[in-house]
């Protein structure tokens, strides 16, 4: 399966672009921790205004990274699953693995619905 493919190559093999002598600056939403996710999903879940502005950030990252890789493999990566669905799962991943990043969190959903059915 494609998706399968594209995953193994983003987890395994990290852009082998040389810049110099320092590595490049990766920013973005996906780099934030579980924990700090964790901490934003629950803000919005107790109906802390606050933490609105973060999620979103968090859902439109999401938003990019599935949209990316649909255009890239050419099938819904995912298959039908509501964005807040999606981040509903990204949340429980992270609540178990604090230490983690958004990205590991979303490539995990990604790969457990790519997974046979």
């Amino acid at each position: 399966m494609k998706l399968n493919f594209v995953i193994t190559l983003l987890l395994l093999f990290p852009p082998l672009i040389a810049f110099g002598d320092e590595p490049p600056h990766v920013s973005g939403y996906g780099v934030k921790s579980c924990l700090a996710f964790s901490q934003t999903a629950d803000g919005m879940e107790q109906g802390d205004g606050s933490a609105m502005t973060p999620y979103l950030r968090y859902r439109e990252w999401l938003a990019g990274l599935a949209t990316g890789l649909t255009l890239a493999t050419g099938e819904d990566v995912l298959h039908g699953l509501e964005f807040d669905q999606a981040m509903e799962r990204i949340a429980l991943f992270c609540e178990g693995h604090p230490s983690e990043d958004f990205f590991t969190g979303a490539m995990d959903l990604l790969k457990g619905l790519s997974g046979p059915k």
